[in-house]
């Protein structure tokens, strides 16, 4: 398999390896869907992994970056990110498959050796990524990073809840009517991702590489670079307590609903569906006003709305019928799937956005190694907090007595899970004192911002968050399925047109 960089993509090139990321997007969600967090949660409890153990869980896909090192030197060494990127991700999923055969052949695992395979499975990955975020930032035109990203977000965001919501009714089903068959139907998961995580690697290699301008100065100095620049550190402060701040309670919601709450794994499926469907029909508009406004302003926006969904769930299980407990965790994810789309697709893009082009590769590395360093600590530290807070109660009741009525409300009951949610609420607000301080080019104060997306909301709801959507959808599919033609240029007209 020849992947060799062209020194200049053509307008063709650059649509097929616009089609070709897309496609390996959709087949990496396939497997994600199979080995989504939730599921191998549930897996995790299946096996009677511990609060700590589920935390490692958690942290292993961010801990991992710290091989993001051995990206950089791959790319300085050979310059040929695509191919650094293509078979790390063969060698990423592989582990997937031999995982899932062991299980079905042995008929059984543990927690430990579950880690080990998805330690190669995120260790891998966290190889390729570096080299596919350069990759991208050179062959994405510029200008429509947002509109582009977004577009792929929502295409396999469509695909990941129909998959997600097929497999949890299918997982319910086998705990229901064959219980000692559930392990195996976990190995079966991993083989069915690892195979299509692999032919995703396939569809990626076929996407062209712009040859790299990598700069030839000393491999520390090369790492001191991202620091020296004010404006990057000051995005790397803001990124890494955010990650911290949001990550201690995050990885423990679906064990929450699973365990504390004793919900089936369908329950907990369907509503992190609302939070993708929010996320899908809403992605589009975020993405079109971080191009035309910053994406700071768009973090700005959507932040605070992430902070009261997770403040929210300390209140999760105060009242007494469960139809009005899934009621509240159903607005929680609701308001969580709109905040989450504008914060991950600015995180992302702001760090594309502030990363020179010569050295993109490091400064993302070195933004992704620090920020790992914090998102891998905190599910580890909220393990062990969730153990502590386990044996501690903290309840909050009003007591009306009256001749006819004498009842006691619960305001806020804190315990295990419920203490780690206020904690991360409270850093995620700290956090955010960091964010004033990044500057980018294009920023407008969020209150105007605020205003004219409420306007352009009321204005053109429909459009924007359903019709323009639902339309577009065969449109975009039949943009991926058909080759897009560039009109030659007329022999006989002038270059001025």
């Amino acid at each position: 398999m020849a992947l060799i960089p062209k020194k200049q993509l053509s307008e063709t090139d650059v649509q097929k390896g616009l089609r070709m990321v897309i496609w390996d997007g959709l087949a990496a969600e396939v497997m994600i869907a199979f080995t989504g967090s939730t599921f191998l949660t549930a897996m995790a409890l299946l096996l009677g992994a511990s609060n700590v153990q589920i935390g490692l869980l958690a942290s292993m896909p961010t801990i991992t970056n710290l091989s993001q090192l051995i990206s950089i030197f791959l790319v300085r060494k050979f310059n040929n990110r695509r191919a650094i990127a293509v078979y790390c991700a063969y060698l990423a999923r592989l582990p997937l498959v031999i995982a899932g055969v062991i299980i079905v052949l042995t008929g059984h695992t543990s927690v430990e050796i579950l880690l080990t395979f998805l330690f190669l499975y995120y260790f891998f990955g966290s190889i390729a990524g570096p080299s596919w975020n350069s990759w991208m930032k050179d062959m994405v035109p510029e200008n429509m990073l947002g509109v582009y990203f977004s577009r792929r977000t929502r295409l396999t965001q469509m695909l990941n809840v129909v998959m997600s919501l097929a497999l949890a009714f299918l997982l319910d089903y086998i705990r229901d009517f064959y219980p000692d068959a559930e392990l195996q139907t976990y190995a079966v998961f991993f083989i069915l991702a690892g195979a299509i995580g692999i032919l995703g690697g396939y569809l990626l290699s076929r996407a062209p590489e712009p040859q790299s301008k990598l700069s030839h100065i000393n491999l520390v100095s090369v790492f001191k670079m991202p620091l020296q620049n004010i404006n990057f550190r000051r995005l790397l402060f803001f990124n890494s307590a955010w990650v911290f701040a949001t990550n201690l309670g995050i990885p423990f919601f679906s064990a929450y609903m699973l365990k504390g709450l004793g919900m089936p794994i369908s329950y907990v499926i369907i509503l992190n569906v609302i939070s993708q469907i929010m996320s899908i029909l809403t992605i589009r508009i975020w993405g079109i006003f971080s191009d035309k406004y910053s994406n700071k302003t768009i973090i700005a926006l959507s932040a605070p709305i992430y902070i009261a969904s997770i403040l929210a769930w300390c209140f999760v299980g105060l009242f007494n019928k469960a139809y009005l407990n899934l009621v509240w965790l159903a607005g929680i994810h609701f308001f969580m799937g709109i905040a989450t789309a504008g914060i991950n697709l600015s995180l992302t893009n702001i760090g594309l956005k502030l990363a020179p082009n010569k050295d993109a590769i490091v400064y993302l590395s070195v933004k992704n190694i620090i920020t790992a360093v914090f998102s891998s600590i905190a599910p580890l530290i909220g393990g062990l907090l969730a153990d502590y807070f386990s044996k501690i109660q903290l309840t909050v009741s009003v007591q009306w007595n009256s001749p006819n009525i004498n009842r006691i409300f619960k305001i806020l009951s804190l315990h295990e899970w419920n203490f780690l949610f206020l904690i991360s609420a409270t850093l995620a607000i700290i956090s955010m004192e960091f964010l004033i301080h990044i500057n980018e080019v294009g920023e407008m104060d969020k209150f105007i911002v605020r205003r004219i997306m409420r306007t352009t909301v009321r204005k053109s709801l429909r459009e924007y968050f359903l019709i323009g959507n639902i339309i577009n959808i065969h449109d975009e599919i039949r943009a991926m399925l058909r080759p897009k033609r560039v009109k030659k240029p007329d022999k006989s007209a002038s270059p001025g047109g």
